[in-house]
């Protein structure tokens, strides 16, 4: 890749406004970097599967799926052995046939898979797709460097996603535990009971009622917000 498309992809981390525009930004300039390049995908491993982590514009619905449902597939063989995977033209293409079918229905002549290294996740790769027999030829070398630029794009993409799940969370388990704790004080004033009776009766009425803690207690606030209860936990 030329100091110039490198230049651009860093300019595009620091004005994206999310991961989403991000790494759409990244997939949707490999596009316009790669010859013959009709669109572009990433495919990572979340949760022992595999899935599309952002998608250029014109990337047809379900390509990347496809090999993930079949587990096979250049992305699927890339992503998993490291080795970069060359379909120049599909139709005469034996190593995935379910595969090959489904994507010259979309349109889709060529497959260039390229393996991407990012630390910390074993398997990923930048997958593009041209709509000629061999229109990826003269863009592989450009697509290992553009694969090497964007390794570090997804490598920071991927920390945030992590740093905003891991906020999501403590936040979510602060909401429950302040809910909880509001609904323990309203049981405390009505039924004049300390704070573990309290807690043991709203357990054992989220059991009977096959309801979350969470949730019940939420019920509870908002009905003593809303008015004098009508009932009682």
């Amino acid at each position: 890749m030329t100091s110039e498309a490198s230049d651009t992809l860093d300019q595009a981390m620091v004005r994206s406004r999310g991961l989403d525009t991000l790494l759409r930004d990244l997939t949707d300039r490999a596009v316009r970097e790669v010859p013959g390049a009709a669109a572009c995908s990433v495919t990572v491993r979340r949760a022992d599967r595999l899935l599309t982590l952002a998608g250029s514009a014109g990337l047809p619905s379900g390509l990347d799926q496809r090999q993930y449902e079949n587990g096979s597939g250049p992305c699927v063989a890339a992503a998993e052995t490291g080795t970069e995977q060359y379909a120049p033209d599909l139709t005469a293409e034996t190593r995935w046939p379910a595969y090959t079918r489904y994507a010259l229905a979309t349109g889709v002549r060529t497959v260039l898979a390229v393996p991407l290294d990012v630390p910390g996740e074993p398997v990923a790769a930048l997958n593009l797709y041209g709509e000629r027999p061999g229109a990826l030829a003269a863009g592989r070398d450009a697509a290992r460097a553009f694969a090497a630029r964007a390794a570090d794009v997804v490598a920071l993409a991927l920390h945030m996603e992590r740093r905003r799940q891991s906020a999501a969370d403590v936040r979510t388990a602060l909401l429950s535990r302040s809910v909880i704790d509001q609904a323990i004080g309203i049981l405390m004033a009505r039924e004049r009971i300390d704070a573990g009776r309290a807690l043991e009766r709203l357990r054992r009425v989220s059991q009977d009622r096959n309801v979350k803690l969470r949730d019940l207690c939420a019920q509870v606030v908002a009905r003593t917000a809303n008015g004098p209860s009508r009932g009682r936990q």
